[in-house]
Formats: C-alpha cells, structure tokens, sequence
C-alpha cells in the first residue's frame, strides 16, 4: 500500500521530470546527469528513477500532459461530484494515451527492458505509474475518508488497470477495439469499481 515513503518518491520523480521538461522546452537535450543538477536531485537518485536518457525524455514528453488532466479533474468537481471527476480523468487521460499511442508504447517497451534486464527488485522503486497514481488520489479525495484507510488503497490501486497506455494495449491488441471504444470501456470499468467500493463502504456504516 501506498504510504509517506511511496508518495516521497513520486514527488521526486515528478521534480525530476519537471526539469527535464523545461531543459527541453529551452531546446536542450538534457542527459540524467543534467536533469539531476537542475532539479537539485542527487545524480544517484536520478539514476535510480531513469537509467536511460531515451526513457527520461520521453517521461518528460509527456509532462506536459500534466495540465490538461488536472483540468478535466477540476472540471468534474465543479460539475457534480466524485464521479464526474473519475469520468472525466478517465476520459481525458485514455484520449491523450491515443493520441499519444506511439511514444507510449515506446515507453512501456523501455519500462519492460529494465525490468527484464534485471535493473529492478521486488523491493525498487516503481517504474513507471507517478503521474496516473497521482491523478486517481485527486480525483478519490472527496471520498477517502468514507472508503477508510484500506479500501481507498485498494480502489486507488485496482483503478490504476483501467488508465493509461497498459489497458490501452489489452483492449486494442488483445480485444480488437477501435480507439474510441477503447476509451468507453476504461470510462465503464473506472465507473464500476467506484460503485463497487462505495456500495461496500456504505453497507458497513
């Protein structure tokens, strides 16, 4: 479950990304070393979030994707409640994984090759996954203290399958769907695991 230490570490890596960002907005090409100065990060730790240049620039590719989710989560709270929120992250977070479909799944393919090529343990950090985390706790605040301690976690974590470019790639490669469709039952499987945990915190006030 995800504790202090977890959320430590997402916070670091989204600093990390967000200097290689801007290096790149600048027209740089930063190295790991590089981005690691810039962000006041030790080179170690920088090393241990992204081993390879090609995986840290195509993270910070997508940083700036950041906003646009952030808005549609904000948008959702304005105009209802939790689950509009969840609707519209879904939504705007599978759509910006089609667009992006490409460097995606290069991502994925370079996330896999570390951990096949053994630069991970059971007990390392995550390689990939800060971004999405983030976004699904956003958008559950509201009703975290009702679900209690572990069946938030649990929610966060079980709604994790159903964004980005890994369900992306089950529904399209595995079942054959089109890109729109895709999206639609991201938005259903999303929606159904809120239902579900609610109905179960409720049936045990």
């Amino acid at each position: 479950m995800a504790g202090g230490r977890e959320r430590q570490k997402r916070r670091t890596k989204a600093i990390l990304l967000q200097a290689a960002a801007q290096l790149v907005r600048e027209g740089k090409t930063p190295t790991v070393t590089e981005v690691a100065d810039a962000a006041e990060v030790s080179r170690r730790t920088a090393y241990r979030y992204f081993p390879a240049q090609q995986q840290m620039l195509s993270e910070a590719a997508l940083e700036g994707l950041r906003p646009q989710v952030e808005r549609a989560i904000a948008k959702g709270f304005r105009e209802g409640a939790v689950e509009e929120a969840i609707d519209g992250m879904v939504r705007e977070v599978q759509r910006l994984a089609l667009e992006n479909e490409d460097l995606l799944r290069t991502m994925l393919r370079l996330s896999l090759d570390r951990k096949l090529g053994g630069q991970t343990s059971k007990t390392a950090d995550p390689v990939r996954g800060a971004r999405r985390i983030g976004w699904i706790e956003s958008a559950l605040a509201s009703v975290r203290p009702q679900l209690g301690k572990a069946r938030y976690e649990r929610l966060v974590s079980a709604m994790a399958l159903c964004l980005g470019i890994e369900a992306l790639t089950v529904l399209r490669d595995y079942r054959g769907l089109r890109g729109n469709r895709a999206v639609a039952i991201s938005r259903w499987a999303a929606r159904a695991l809120l239902d579900a945990a609610m109905r179960e915190a409720k049936s045990e006030e």
